[in-house]
């Protein structure tokens, strides 16, 4: 079997992992591979976005399956295009990528269908963005409506912090295009959820729900990031809650999308916030998400190539069920020096051989290539350090000590990942 993953990332080395792990003879293809990528699949020298010289790649290649990380190729239509030239590939057409190419495009949706999210106003004029804040009060959210790498969400204490955000996504295009139209929403209470659903249009078959960490400081403080970290599984995703999410979110949804002639096929992630009145929507994201994934995929102990395989194939999920190990595993976020800002390249990495041998650590580089012997930094969020153990402090201690041992000039990361969740379990215990 031929296999190409598109993307470069820690998302997509974690998904090379697990498709490995799945299918040891397989022949595996990756764009443009970082340096824990390379040594798994055989290089690609196209860039993930270029749709075109991709398909034309994955055609003349005979590849048997694709599997699209990043959302910004879905955007662009390679799963569309791969399919008509018969390459069975795992994502989202265009169209359904909307869910999370467009925010106005999924918070017109969900208003339509009935799904739980925080309500919402779409503007392009900044004078009207700002009077509407100025009505609402603070808190509030704003966000940019396209694509931002996960940093296009600003939360505003104040009003002066929201006519500021305002200000510059759409005055000084902060986020380029992505901002050129801004959501602003209510403010929501609780704890955030990531859930996991792998869908051939019609089943939402769930993973294991994960929850990240956003914020650049401890304790969730700072400036937004593309996530610091990760854990799972989560005490709050409880079957209840679960089933909740399932029949009130991810079932209309995947209806909704289907009655308006884009079913979606892949992999939809709901991001939640389990509020007092349950869980409501605070985003979609047409793919996996980056550091969930290396968290998740690790715990699973089934087949992820038969379900992507099936989905990319046209056929059902239905009757399928995907096993997970009992334990826990936790992922930290190793960040460059200046990270979510400006960030220096080129700086070399040390893995202590301890941590590369350890059968319940995995590192899964991200920004990370090989110059000549040496592994060197190439990204701001640069690799990322998953501990399985048999309970959560058990595996957050193996996380952080593996991640405190790997060296880079520079290097930052949160030593708090999964505070929540330890909380939790000393209240359990008074």
């Amino acid at each position: 079997m031929r296999i190409l993953v598109v993307g470069t990332g820690g998302r997509e080395h974690a998904l090379l992992w697990k498709l490995r792990r799945d299918a040891p003879s397989a022949e595996l293809f990756a764009t443009q591979p970082n340096a824990g990528m390379a040594s798994l699949a055989r290089p690609v020298p196209i860039a993930p976005g270029d749709v075109e010289a991709l398909t034309g790649w994955a055609a003349s290649q005979r590849i048997d399956l694709a599997v699209v990380g990043p959302e910004a190729p879905l955007a662009a239509g390679i799963a569309d295009r791969f399919r008509k030239k018969g390459v069975p590939v795992f994502g989202p057409s265009a169209e359904a990528a909307r869910i999370e190419a467009s925010k106005a495009f999924a918070k017109d949706l969900m208003t339509e269908a009935g799904i739980p999210t925080a309500g919402h106003r779409t503007f392009t004029d900044a004078e009207q963005a700002v009077a509407f804040i100025r009505e609402s009060g603070a808190p509030i959210v704003v966000k940019a409506s396209g694509l931002a790498a996960g940093k296009g969400a600003v939360v505003c204490a104040t009003v002066e912090e929201a006519e500021a955000a305002v200000s510059s996504m759409l005055h000084d295009r902060a986020f380029g295009e992505a901002g050129r139209e801004v959501v602003i929403e209510e403010f929501m209470e609780g704890e955030e959820l990531s859930v996991f659903a792998v869908t051939d249009g019609e089943e939402a078959l769930l993973l294991l729900s994960a929850q990240d960490h956003k914020r650049i400081g401890e304790g969730d403080t700072g400036l937004n990031t593309g996530g610091m970290g990760a854990y799972a599984p989560v005490s709050l995703a409880t079957p209840a809650i679960l089933l909740e999410a399932r029949e009130k979110i991810l079932v209309p949804t995947l209806r909704a999308l289907a009655a308006k002639g884009c079913p979606f096929k892949g992999l939809l992630y709901a991001g939640l916030m389990l509020t007092k009145d349950g869980p409501k929507v605070v985003e979609f994201n047409c793919r996996f998400g980056d550091p969930e994934t290396q968290a998740i995929l690790p715990l699973l102990d089934s087949s992820l190539l038969e379900l992507f395989a099936e989905v990319a194939e046209g056929g059902s999920l239905k009757g399928r069920e995907p096993r997970f190990r009992a334990e826990t595993a936790v992922t930290t976020v190793l960040a460059s020096e200046g990270y979510p800002g400006d960030y220096p390249k080129g700086r070399t990495i040390d893995i202590p051989a301890a941590v590369s041998d350890d059968p319940d650590v995995m590192v899964f580089h991200a920004g990370t290539q090989l110059a000549g012997d040496r592994v060197v930094t190439s990204g701001g969020r640069v690799m990322t350090v998953t501990g399985i153990g048999a309970t959560l402090a058990e595996a957050a201690s193996r996380s952080r000590e593996a991640a405190a041992s790997i060296r880079f000039d520079g290097k930052q990361f949160r030593r708090d990942i999964s505070w929540r969740e330890m909380a939790r379990d000393e209240r359990m215990k008074v």
